[in-house]
């Protein structure tokens, strides 16, 4: 099993932002225990960040049949992207969204999201356990 997990603008300060709201572990960390966990399942992944939106589309359109699964945590594009909405559309393979903390417990401009119509399952609010969950979830 091939997984694909994206991950949007200001995760790569993990650890330094909002440490209150996002927790102390940085992406690295996320991604090691990313790794960790897929390894039980006998998957591989292609752990990524980018802050720009356009780059995440490229690499979504990249994914189509090439994964069998993607979990993403587009961060504040999730509320903002329709282009991520609509290249996630091209897929065939299962979606998985994710969020650290939870959206709905927040600013009434973080309750919309455009991902979470395309996407199988939502894990959101179990900090870093939000990834474990999804990937638990692709594994299934």
């Amino acid at each position: 099993m091939r997984l694909l997990i994206l991950n949007g603008p200001n995760l790569n300060m993990l650890g330094q932002r909002e440490p209150e709201i996002y927790g102390h572990d940085t992406l690295a960390d996320i991604k090691i225990l990313c790794e960790q966990e897929a390894e039980k399942y006998g998957a591989t992944i292609d752990f990524r960040q980018s802050n720009h939106e356009g780059v995440l589309v490229d690499w979504i359109q990249e994914a189509l049949g090439t994964v069998d699964g993607i979990i993403i945590n587009a961060a504040a594009y999730t509320h903002t992207s329709v282009a991520i909405h609509d290249a996630l559309k091209l897929l065939s393979c299962p979606i998985v969204e994710v969020h650290l903390s939870d959206p709905h417990t927040r600013e009434e401009f973080r309750h919309k999201s455009f991902i979470e119509p395309v996407a199988q399952h939502i894990f959101k609010g179990l900090g870093k356990d939000s990834y474990i969950a999804a990937i638990k979830a692709l594994a299934a």
